[in-house]
């Protein structure tokens, strides 16, 4: 299985997010600055956690986005399903009754046991994904952020909190 970049990109734009102080937006222009992302394709990505109820926005003069609740109730698996959908990974097609072997539809009373074995490995990701917040993500990340590094994303989004 292969993920949209998208969804790294969403991931760590929500993180971000999840930093601003209570009550503040960023501008998607801003977002897609601090990480040197497009504009264009960031903006699809939004338009889909908006729908998904993962992130708002506000128009006028401080407008931008933010999370639409706390990061400790966005998962992983929140933003996976907002870019991705909830369509199951793996579709079995069941192969297995066509060819010159096939037989008659009663004898495959049970789903073919590679689609299952595929299912529950699909069931264990989302719910590991499930597990994992956005405020997860941000409190496990700080210990690999180095001091100047977080000294420059602060200084920069102070910055960009100013300019709005």
């Amino acid at each position: 299985m292969k993920m949209s970049q998208g969804v790294e990109w969403s991931i760590h734009c929500c993180s971000l997010l999840a930093v601003l102080p209570e009550g503040r937006t960023l501008r998607l222009e801003k977002i897609a600055e601090f990480y040197d992302l497009p504009v264009p394709y960031l903006r699809k990505h939004f338009q889909a956690l908006s729908r998904a109820g993962l992130v708002k926005t506000t128009s006028g003069p401080r407008g931008g986005y933010r999370l639409a609740k706390d990061g400790s109730k966005i998962s992983l698996l929140d933003i996976y399903q907002a870019l991705e959908g909830e369509e199951p990974a793996f579709r079995c097609n069941e192969i297995r009754r066509q060819g010159p072997t096939t037989c008659g539809q009663k004898l495959y009373p049970v789903a073919c046991n590679i689609a299952t074995s595929m299912w529950k490995a699909e069931a264990a990701w989302k719910n590991e994904l499930s597990k994992v917040s956005i405020n997860d993500v941000v409190a496990e990340a700080s210990p690999q952020i180095s001091e100047e590094r977080k000294a420059a994303s602060r200084a920069w989004l102070e910055a960009a909190l100013a300019s709005d």
